[in-house]
């Protein structure tokens, strides 16, 4: 019930040039708030108003639409005109979770461009772990669901008991956005959104920038499975057919990788006529390193060797040229592409493609030149990572 006396009558009397429904929303608005109405308090019916101040139905509602405009009150259907609550409301920050296979190699970089965003948005994340287990990784999905996150960044398990293709369509039928890093469909059904290093891209510079040192037959090491070998391939293969080359490839288990392999993966390369090699990851390439001593051969002299990766190619004894991905603007870029896509729900999906760049060290022998083109392929700082440990995969 509304009490008596507010709401009542004084003096409306307009000037000649103003407007009856402006001066009665004047005096409605200084009541509420001056009066202290209550948030939630019903205002008389139109009628009432219309009463107590002596003036005509649709005046009244002319002066409570510019009320209803401003924010002040409220129109409810059947129940009446209410005071709002003018308090500024509590804006919960945006929660972000995030699922890496680990936070040890490869992703401390991705990670921190992640960060950068957040930071300077004011979200919150919530990190996760999968360990490449595809159904750990679908638990945690579910429990930060649960706890409410806004959207996700993930680098999805690809190798598991549901098949890639079918594991993607799941993601992209979660109830909140979520962009992929490092992972991607193969075929153009990709409905995904996401960001991932070229890695053919990659593959096809690093070949390239040895074949612009003279050499003329390049040979691959690869360590696998690893969802970036197939790409690093396919990179390297269009490089080599494009110098009019055969390939000369060598690929084992990553377990099964040490010094031993490493002595069979330079007879390979050495039976096919190679003086250079591009190498996955940066382990195998410094394992070829001691191979090549072992068998009085020196690198680059001998052999010229670009490594993939460049989390730990300054390491070994012949610091390494490394391709390296752009992982820290990754990890930027995926995190403004779903604060873009929270804000805008409605734009189509991004498909990112980012090219690494190139670290000139010793072992491909072109350490001491001078030139400008090998300079400009230099990465930008902050993509790499001194962490000794030997990686499992990207």
């Amino acid at each position: 019930m509304d009490e008596p006396g507010l709401w009542s009558a004084a003096s409306t009397a307009p000037g000649e040039r103003e407007l009856k429904f402006r001066v009665l929303a004047d005096r409605l608005r200084r009541e509420i708030r001056q009066d202290g109405c209550a948030p939630g308090r019903r205002l008389p019916t139109e009628a009432q108003l219309a009463a107590s101040f002596a003036v005509s139905i649709s005046t009244v509602r002319r002066a409570v639409d510019e009320l209803v405009a401003e924010g002040l009150v409220l129109r409810r259907q059947g129940s009446g005109t209410f005071v709002r609550d003018q308090r500024p409301e509590k804006v919960r920050p945006t929660l972000i979770g995030v699922v890496v296979p680990h936070s040890s190699f490869y992703y401390p970089q991705v990670l921190r461009g992640v960060e950068e965003v957040r930071a300077a948005a004011g979200a919150r994340v919530q990190l996760t772990c999968s360990d490449y287990d595809q159904a750990l990784e679908l638990t945690m999905l579910d429990e930060m669901l649960e706890a409410g996150v806004d959207g996700l960044l993930l680098v999805p398990t690809l190798s598991g008991p549901e098949p890639a293709g079918a594991y993607l369509r799941r993601l992209t039928g979660l109830p909140v956005p979520a962009v992929l890093m490092e992972r991607r469909g193969g075929s153009l059904d990709d409905a995904t959104e996401h960001v991932c290093t070229h890695h053919a891209a990659g593959a096809y510079d690093g070949v390239r920038h040895l074949a612009s040192l003279g050499h003329r037959r390049i040979g691959l090491a690869l360590r696998s499975p690893s969802p970036t070998a197939a790409p690093v391939t396919a990179g390297y293969r269009q490089a080599v057919a494009e110098l009019g080359g055969e390939p000369a490839e060598f690929e084992s288990a990553l377990e099964e990788w040490g010094p031993a392999t490493a002595d069979r993966c330079l007879r390979r390369l050495r039976e096919a006529g190679c003086t250079a090699a591009l190498c996955f990851g940066d382990r195998q390439a410094a394992l070829l390193v001691s191979a090549a001593r072992r068998a009085g051969l020196g690198v680059p002299g001998d052999l010229a060797l670009v490594a993939y990766d460049d989390e730990i190619a300054d390491i070994p004894d012949v610091p390494l040229t490394a391709v390296a991905p752009p992982k820290r603007l990754i990890g930027r870029t995926a995190a403004e592409l779903l604060l873009n896509r929270l804000r805008n729900p409605g734009q189509p999906p991004r498909q990112i493609l980012l090219r690494p760049g190139l670290t000139v060290r010793t072992s491909c022998g072109a350490a001491d030149r001078s030139s400008k083109e090998i300079l400009r392929r230099t990465p930008t700082p902050g993509h790499g990572s001194r962490a000794r440990a030997w990686p499992a995969s990207a």
